[in-house]
């Protein structure tokens, strides 16, 4: 059988969330959008830290990392519901106490210089692959790295680095033997930004603030390799892999905000003496939305579920973002015409939430690259149809 129940304990866990999201999250939107309209980021960090901390007080904090290093390890599927109750607001906020999973592979100095600080909050990472060159096509990047005696000299772009702006070291992959290729040629380095790494923040239509990074012949201890030499692309697929279901989460949240709204709305905007609730065209819009919603929902929770059970999810995650981005895309462009102009207007979040959710259509695999890699995985038959718990 096929249980879709939570436990009582899981349940206590969602609701308790979703009370200090609407209690402590959702009233800083207004300022969020101040500030952000006036060029400023949206909160200072220092808000954020408050936030993490009371929610720490609360017994969040490091909801996917392991207990041994302060965390609860909730597992893939509840950090999921709580990702989808996160994603009912646009303000910047995620519980604290986390690490990029692939620090986790770092040896024990590493750990004490790079994942400890991270997980505490004290330092902050961004993880370094894509490349003006080198965006789908992760094999493609060009930055080198040449070793020098104790030192690898790493010259080289990123671009569109998430954090990369605000980053304390860096996570940064680059070729160390070019003859070998990604399968063994790519290594990862831990780049403190004192070691002369230099970042320039990339504007765009939304608020996400990404970076381009410059490596102009970067000494790197070759203590600071994280992995082994020439193992860092498959580092890289396990960062870029391991989360992808948790997009399509927040966007299943963002969703059901939008569309309450646009029920919300429906019911009492009044045109040519009817509620537009009463019109089939408004109807069938919400209806559409409804179902879609739920759809990603299964999905996202199915790729989370194999996840959790140590099978592979790459395919399911792929299915889930996929449907996710779109989806949320749909919603927000129907919310936004259910509102008319208001909608259109910055009076209402609407056209900020627009904004945002395009982004999810492009970055941690676009569309294209999703439906390539769903294809490719049934022409080649890594995976088979009618398969259920499999």
């Amino acid at each position: 059988m096929v249980d879709f129940s939570l436990t009582d304990e899981e349940r206590q866990v969602r609701d308790t969330v979703r009370r200090f999201v609407q209690r402590e999250v959702m009233p800083l939107e207004n300022e969020v959008l101040r500030n952000e309209r006036a060029g400023a980021p949206g909160l200072d960090r220092s808000v954020l830290r408050a936030l993490q901390e009371k929610a720490r007080t609360a017994g969040f904090w490091g909801i996917d990392t392991p207990e041994e290093y302060g965390g609860i390890a909730l597992g893939p599927v509840m950090s999921c519901v709580l990702a989808m109750e996160l994603g009912r607001t646009f303000v910047p906020f995620q519980f604290g106490g986390s690490a990029d999973n692939i620090l986790f592979a770092a040896n024990d100095e590493q750990k004490r210089a790079y994942l400890l600080p991270t997980i505490a909050g004290e330092r902050r990472p961004c993880f370094a692959i894509t490349e003006p060159g080198a965006g789908s096509d992760a094999r493609a990047i060009r930055t080198r790295a040449v070793r020098d005696g104790d030192d690898w000299v790493v010259t080289g772009e990123k671009t569109f680095i998430t954090n990369g702006n605000e980053a304390d070291f860096c996570m940064v992959f680059a070729v160390t033997d070019p003859e070998k290729g990604a399968a063994g040629g790519v290594t990862c380095f831990l780049v403190d930004r004192d070691m002369g790494w230099k970042s320039s923040p990339i504007p765009t239509m939304g608020e996400w603030g990404p970076a381009a990074l410059s490596f102009d012949g970067v000494r790197v201890p070759a203590a600071n390799v994280l992995g082994e030499v020439g193992r860092g692309f498959e580092l890289a697929m396990s960062w870029i892999g391991k989360g992808r279901f948790m997009i399509p989460a927040r966007a299943v949240g963002a969703a059901e905000r939008l569309l309450e709204m646009a029920v919300g709305y429906a019911n009492v905007r009044e045109s040519m003496g009817h509620k537009i609730a009463d019109y089939q065209a408004i109807q069938w819009q919400i209806a559409d939305s409804q179902v879609e919603i739920e759809a990603t929902k299964w999905l996202t929770l199915h790729a989370a579920w194999r996840a959790e059970r140590g099978l592979d999810a790459r395919h399911a995650s792929s299915i889930a973002k996929l449907h996710g981005a779109v989806m949320a895309n749909q919603v927000v462009d129907r919310v936004l015409q259910i509102h008319g102009g208001m909608g259109y207007t910055k009076e209402l979040p609407i056209e900020r939430w627009y904004r945002e959710l395009r982004l999810l259509r492009i970055f941690e695999g676009t569309d294209e690259i999703q439906r390539r890699t769903i294809a490719r995985n049934l022409l080649k038959g890594h995976v088979r149809l009618g398969t259920i718990g499999e």
